[in-house]
């Protein structure tokens, strides 16, 4: 049985998915559940004194109300992913305390100040309504400018200036004397909206206690085994006493990861209680409390000689990060490194600063850093190609990284194992059909518009951060009756991983998929795991289990010597079956597996993979779209991606993995942007009223395919792609968008490209 074999047209999980049969955390249906519901603060900023529950505790169904008073008593402090990040001068920067009820200030719009728990939801929301928190409104800050104001209101005392962390890296000096040598100099500035993850299923969660003294957590979270480790940690409980279950996942881009407050809440008030405790976000209060994502803006500047060969990059990032700062604050600092993208630059120097202000925190969001990595580098190339007269691919093509020149060491940042850049980019310009353009821009001048090209190269880390390695497991158990059971410490929020890791299983085994059964999600079935996140199922938790189903074939191997009664150097496998080599004498996988059963031998492996370095899945993308000047109305028409992911394991998959990452990209330039109000930090796009996602007819039919140059770096040769399509994405659209206004006078745009904002600058350009 070939590896083309156990591949499936469909996905095992669509059917369940598709036909309602799918199990969330919401559709759990416990007896005797309390709900919970939170009092959020109505400030962006406020000084918050005695929360009055009086009233509130009176109406029928409240059990109890909670506040930071409850948790202090308890001995509950703050709850944050913790910070250590040095800055250039050698300070250590460490994260913001977060109470998990504010205490002393409301920092942002929905910050919840007490918990009331009660017999029905609709009793909670009446308590609710009832508390009377005691608040002083104060001056709110929701922009970087604000926050870095002379006099600004600090949003933490101890932070001077509002400063939350400063990073760097690369001799600033020795670029900027670079760049006053080099023969032309192009500099960009912009910002990157805010969004929001909106995620199909809100986030929710269900508490209960259960035997032997236990207590478990029912979550819409997107890793179990770390949320568990959170809950020990600030309940002080020992965590052998704690379960966490994943169920079925709508969603979840990095939002639904570390240690959430309103789920560790939840957790929390059953064990006070010793009730089973459940609270469900609506769509306004997921908008209110969701960590945002991106929101940053930049100063980067090009340096190139005559010729057109860039001399030196600098690049100043400022990050909104929100009220608190923590770990989850630092990916475009883990993923600074892509802003050199798959270029020859020989001086390089970045920096960072994050700012503290009253809005919600910023955490990861699909990409992580990295899409606003490569939004810097490829838009300011595209710039310096309009400035300085060169055609945009062939500057690129200059300026690459060439095949004999890997491995590129890192120099300044990242450093690359393997790929083949130049190739990436003459198969996206194939099968983005480039050679027709001139014939498509034609036909859509005829029809009054005008049309635009965006083109972007993207390179990323995935399967973890440079200088860091991480681990994943996939333990895996072959059953008396011959059946096997995969059980993975990565989690799939609906990007297919039960297909792949179970076709992976049947590959490894020669064995049909229908044997195999799955499992994620659950903290009793599998303790630790790297969940989800950075693309890094297949190149960790796919390799685990690679290393799994090989123990077992030869631990059962040597089982089939005995029974065949030969050395086991002798025993040759192949589809199911062991013989001895040259001879017809054989004994099924199945039988083997009999035999071990009533030997009470185990037939099951504890799989764990950690790679050396991070992989670098690198692309081309290509988008097109249509401004109708007179509107400013914009379409995506088209859109064309090669992208090198190592290995291709399931290209349908894949391909699936790159057309919603860039659906995401898309909707963050035309459409999506989170919005606060000035001086009071009122939340402005709080319902799809003002927070405008794309919808079917916004997207265009996509060409996406893959360049497959496998990696050394596991033994799968995969490199990742779960985040692929919002990397490349937000730079390709958002240099369609550009292309099309610089055909109008439009020289400085900034996303998103709303109709209205396109028309005003087409009349400021007039």
């Amino acid at each position: 049985m070939t590896k083309h074999d156990t591949i499936r047209k469909g996905r095992i999980e669509d059917h369940r998915l598709t036909t309602g049969q799918g199990r969330y955390t919401d559709d759990l249906r416990v007896e005797d559940a309390l709900w919970a519901v939170f009092v959020r603060s109505p400030y962006g900023a406020a000084t918050v004194g005695e929360i009055d529950t009086e009233d509130a505790l009176q109406l029928p169904g409240v059990i109890a109300i909670y506040t930071a008073a409850d948790l202090e008593a308890d001995g509950i402090g703050p709850v944050s992913t913790p910070m250590a990040l040095k800055g250039p001068d050698g300070k250590e920067w460490t994260e913001t305390p977060r109470p998990l009820l504010a205490s002393g200030h409301a920092r942002f719009v929905g910050e919840p100040l007490a918990m009331v728990i009660a017999e029905t939801r609709e009793a909670a929301m009446d308590g609710a309504e009832a508390v009377m928190p005691d608040l002083e409104d104060g001056e709110a800050i929701v922009t970087i400018a604000e926050a870095r104001a002379d006099g600004a209101p600090l949003v933490h005392a101890d932070r001077p200036g509002n400063l939350a962390a400063e990073w760097g890296r690369g001799d600033w000096d020795k670029a900027e004397e670079t760049l006053a040598a080099s023969a032309h100099r192009v500099r960009l500035e912009a910002p990157i909206s805010r969004v929001t993850a909106v995620t199909m299923e809100p986030r929710n969660a269900m508490a209960r206690p259960e035997p032997g003294g236990r207590y478990a957590l029912y979550a819409s979270h997107q890793n179990p085994p770390a949320m568990r480790g959170a809950l020990a940690a600030a309940f002080n409980k020992d965590i052998e006493q704690i379960r966490v279950v994943a169920g079925d996942v709508g969603g979840a881009f990095g939002m639904k990861s570390g240690p959430l407050r309103e789920e560790m809440l939840t957790f929390w008030a059953a064990t006070k209680l010793d009730r089973p405790v459940r609270w469900r976000a609506d769509r306004s209060e997921d908008f209110l409390s969701d960590e945002g994502g991106r929101d940053l803006e930049f100063a980067a500047e090009l340096g190139l000689d005559d010729e057109g060969n860039f001399t030196a990059l600098t690049v100043a990032l400022r990050l909104n990060a929100g009220a608190y700062a923590s770990a989850r604050t630092l990916p475009p600092v883990l993923n600074f490194g892509g802003v050199a993208g798959v270029y020859t630059t020989p001086v390089i120097a970045g920096r960072l600063e994050a700012y503290l202000t009253h809005t919600v925190p910023v955490a990861p969001y699909r990409g992580a850093g990295r899409p606003e990595a490569t939004y810097i580098i490829e838009s300011l190339i595209d710039k310096a190609a309009r400035e300085l007269g060169h055609d945009r691919f062939e500057l690129r093509r200059r300026n690459l990284i060439a095949e004999d020149q890997m491995p590129w060491p890192a120099h300044w940042y990242f450093g690359y194992d393997s790929g083949a850049f130049e190739k990436v980019l003459d198969a996206g310009m194939e099968r983005g059909a480039l050679g027709d353009y001139e014939v498509r821009r034609q036909a859509s001048e005829t029809a009054g518009k005008i049309r635009g090209l965006g083109l972007a190269l993207c390179i990323e880390t995935a399967g973890g951060m440079w200088g860091r390695r991480g681990a994943d497991w996939t333990n895996i158990e072959l059953h008396e009756d011959g059946t096997i059971s995969v059980a993975a410490g990565a989690f799939s929020a609906g990007q297919g991983l039960e297909t792949a890791l179970i076709d992976l299983a049947a590959e490894g085994f020669e064995v049909e998929a229908e044997k195999i059964t799955y499992a994620q999600g659950d903290t009793d079935v599998m303790a630790k795991g790297g969940g989800m996140g950075g693309s890094g199922a297949m190149i960790k938790g796919g390799s685990a289990l690679k290393g799994a189903v090989e123990q077992i074939l030869t631990d059962a191997k040597g089982l089939a010597g005995e029974e065949l009664e030969a050395d086991v150097a002798d025993i040759e496998y192949s589809e199911g079956v062991f013989r001895i080599a040259g001879t017809d004498r054989e004994i099924g996988l199945t039988e083997i597996a009999k035999i071990a059963g009533q030997k009470s031998i185990p037939l099951k492996a504890n799989g764990e993979f950690s790679p050396e370095a991070p992989t670098f899945p690198n692309g081309c993308h290509i988008c097109e779209v249509e401004l109708d000047p007179e509107t400013g109305k914009i379409d995506v028409v088209a859109y064309a991606g090669v992208e090198d992911i190592g290995r291709v394991l399931q290209p349908q998959i894949a391909e699936g993995q790159i057309q919603g990452g860039v659906a995401q990209a898309l909707g963050q330039i035309f459409l999506e942007e989170v919005r606060y109000g000035e001086g009071d930090g009122q939340l402005l796009t709080g319902s799809f009223m003002d927070y405008a996602m794309p919808r079917a007819k916004d997207l265009p039919p996509y060409n996406c395919g893959f360049f497959e140059v496998p990696t050394g770096l596991n033994p799968l040769g995969v490199k990742g792609v779960g985040e692929a399509g919002s990397v490349g994405g937000l730079a390709a659209g958002m240099n369609a968008v550009m292309d099309a206004l610089a055909q109008v006078g439009v020289s400085e745009f900034n996303m998103p490209a709303t109709p209205g904002r396109v028309w005003q600058a087409i009349q400021a350009a007039r």
